[in-house]
């Protein structure tokens, strides 16, 4: 038996009983609703750039999302709908947070047992004594940004002025993440991860959840972001499901951020790379992990290329693209196999903002039969998990297998 524990990153289905909590910029997220908004944007023809028409994801329909959205939201999604071949349910949250931590914490069987510490939306955003830590490391005299912003608005707005001077651009957001954008060649990608591997405790001590390496290459006009991101996240507090897997003997395989989500703890090898790149070492892990192994992906450009940045017609792409994907990969799994099909958190692309917004995620699954598993929490994807895998689950969470 084997477990591929796939995670869209943003792919929220609305409905999150506590959306009125959270917030984009003064709006609640209440009613916000990423797959389900997607969907009817499509239908309407609002998503037409490289695209056009009605929302075709027949593979995760297939499974049960367009069921899913329904159960979560109370409205029908357009287009979506079809008789499930698999389980299908929406999970909660109840960590207090809607960031990336905050949900792969939670789906593997730990909510977060804090408040996650948030800079403020002034300028300056940081204390003095983080940004004059960042100096001391960096070896310059100052740095630049200090507020809250998108990466990509950043790196336009002052990396001309970072290359020229060589002041790292740092900046936050609506999650609880510091973030420094540095030019590969000019600033040095091994100096800019140095940089953030040493800051990153003085900010986990803070309660800051993420460290954030955002090299970028090419001059004014032209800058781009490469794929050498890289996360320093606190280390889980407790053991979280690969902990538990690997301490039964299994092999756990992170696909994405995932090794930098959990700080490698209870994981034995990771692949990484653009979501293209990244769908190729799920196909090769489908064909060769060993038994008793769990591999967890994150596809995160939903979220980073096309939830941030609102653009609808680029997350259907991507929808489009996953589920082209998801109908190779499906009947390349083996018996006893199971794959489960989540998210971590929404970013609704026709919401106001360009921040995480707080919704229920679905749960699908192949490989264990059909059928509806209702509403479950984050944490019963770890405890299910465990139990088809035969693994001493220690979490608060109730297998729905």
């Amino acid at each position: 038996m084997r477990v591929f524990l796939v995670v869209m990153d943003s792919a929220g289905i609305g409905g999150a009983p506590d959306a009125d909590a959270f917030f984009n910029g003064d709006v609640p997220d209440t009613g916000a609703n990423t797959l389900g908004h997607i969907a009817e944007a499509c239908a309407a023809g609002r998503a037409e750039d490289g695209r056009s028409g009605p929302l075709r994801v027949p593979n995760l329909d297939m499974l049960g999302l367009g069921r899913a959205i329904e159960l979560a939201s109370g409205v029908a999604p357009a287009g979506l709908g079809a008789p499930p071949a698999g389980l299908w349910g929406a999970a909660t949250e109840v960590s207090r947070g809607k960031d990336t931590p905050s949900g792969h914490w939670e789906l593997s069987g730990l909510p977060v047992p804090w408040d996650w510490h948030y800079f403020p939306e002034t300028v300056p955003a940081f204390p003095a004594d983080v940004t004059a830590r960042v100096c001391e490391i960096a070896g310059v005299d100052g740095i630049l940004g200090n507020c809250h912003g998108s990466g990509t608005v950043m790196i336009d707005r002052y990396g001309a002025e970072h290359v020229e001077t060589g002041r790292p651009i740092c900046y936050t957001s609506a999650d609880s993440v510091f973030q420094i954008a540095a030019h590969e060649e000019t600033f040095g990608l091994d100096r800019l991860l140095d940089l953030c591997e040493r800051l990153a405790p003085h900010l986990h001590a803070m309660k800051v959840g993420r460290v954030i390496a955002r090299p970028f290459v090419g001059r004014p006009g032209s800058f781009e972001r490469t794929t050498n991101r890289h996360d320093y996240a606190m280390t889980p507090p407790a053991a979280v499901l690969t902990n538990w897997v690997q301490d039964a003997g299994g092999h756990v395989i992170g696909i994405g951020k995932i090794g930098d989500i959990f700080s490698m703890q209870g994981i034995d090898e990771v692949h990484k790379g653009g979501d293209a790149v990244l769908m190729e070492h799920l196909a090769r892990c489908i064909d060769d992990a060993p038994e008793a192994s769990l591999t967890f992906a994150n596809f995160v450009e939903f979220d980073s290329l096309y939830g941030h940045r609102r653009d609808v017609s680029g997350y259907a792409r991507h929808l489009e693209w996953f589920d082209a994907e998801l109908g190779r990969l499906l009947p390349r799994l083996r018996d006893g196999d199971l794959m489960i099909l989540t998210a971590d958190h929404g970013n609704d692309p026709t919401w106001v903002g360009t921040d995480h917004t707080r919704e229920r995620v679905p749960v699908l699954c192949a490989g264990r039969g059909t059928g509806r598993i209702g509403h479950v929490g984050f944490v019963d994807v770890a405890a299910s998990v465990a139990a088809h895998l035969g693994v001493p689950a220690q979490g608060p969470g109730k297998s729905f297998l």
